[in-house]
């Protein structure tokens, strides 16, 4: 009988995700975007006939193509796709001493920069909604729409202490960089409303795989946060159109941080709920989720 190692079975699954990506017409690729930092990025390997330009920002925890996997397919057609690997994700990484979702939304806009991208709508889930935001605000001439997604840009330091209580952690790295088996689960627990049975042996070799990388530097972007830093919020309305999207269930950011987030955002946001779905509904319904984006996208 043959067997297989956890380490082929997720590197199996990883190539999986890899050649998806490539399917949709999309290659990997590396940019120097500056003298101090590099930047890896997914984008279409053909633009000769251009289309509207699209950005997937992903959150903290595995790199872009474990986030956007159900995405990418379904919005190939009608949008060229970028999706960056923020610093210290997957290949990109920097000189600089900076560690802030402000630096990292700096480093996005350089990269469309760097590849003539002038205007592009912009969607960002968890940690990648913080930077989606930064962007929105500080570079309005650049973005079209804006799809925030499970992301508490509103957050206060209470909201972190809650989550930290949740999970029975004294750090919040100790969810989001899980080190042992068992808080891989209790991220698990938090993030999905699914109770999947994972094997030990494979939990293992997905901590090995996708949270030790740049544990440090990762942990320093954690606490570099300007966001829920303490308990004011410094959200202002946006020029762009926006949709958040929220699961009803979820364990990281409330669904009350979502409602407000809507009123601090001002007359030009929208709110959409996913039943049943907790931290990350792009992959717990995708089938819902592309369809209220592709429907807010494509409203005139």
């Amino acid at each position: 009988m043959t067997t297989y190692s956890c380490l082929s079975l997720v590197s199996l699954y990883e190539g999986y995700l890899r050649r998806g990506f490539a399917g949709a017409g999309l290659s990997r690729k590396t940019i120097d975007i500056d003298v101090e930092t590099t930047m890896e990025y997914w984008g279409p390997t053909n633009t000769i006939a251009p289309k509207p330009a699209l950005v997937m920002i992903h959150g903290f925890g595995p790199e872009t193509i474990w986030q956007w996997q159900r995405q990418v397919m379904f919005f190939r057609r009608e949008f060229d796709l970028y999706f960056p690997n923020l610093v210290f994700f997957g290949n990109s990484t920097t000189n600089s001493r900076r560690r802030s979702e402000i630096f990292q939304a700096e480093c996005v806009v350089k990269l469309m920069e760097k590849l003539g991208v002038q205007k592009f709508s912009i969607m960002g889930t968890s940690y990648g909604g913080f930077v989606s935001y930064m962007i929105a605000s500080q570079w309005p001439e650049k973005i079209e729409k804006v799809v925030i997604s499970s992301s508490g840009v509103n957050m206060r330091l209470k909201d972190n202490i809650n989550v930290m209580k949740k999970a029975k952690v004294e750090s919040i790295e100790e969810i989001l960089l899980p080190t042992t088996v068992p808080r891989l689960r209790t991220m698990l627990s938090l993030v999905s409303v699914a109770k999947i049975h994972v094997p030990n042996f494979i939990l293992k070799e997905l901590i090995n795989k996708l949270f030790l990388q740049n544990r440090k530097e990762k942990i320093e972007l954690l606490r570099g946060s300007t966001i829920g830093k303490d308990d004011t919020v410094n959200v202002s309305p946006i020029r762009q159109e926006v949709l958040i999207v929220w699961g009803d269930k979820d364990n990281i950011f409330s669904l009350d941080l979502a409602h407000e987030l809507k009123e601090l955002l001002g007359e030009k946001a929208r709110i959409e709920v996913i039943k049943n779905t907790s931290h990350i509904p792009q992959i717990e319904n995708p089938q819902a989720f592309n369809n209220i984006v592709y429907q807010f996208l494509h409203a005139i």
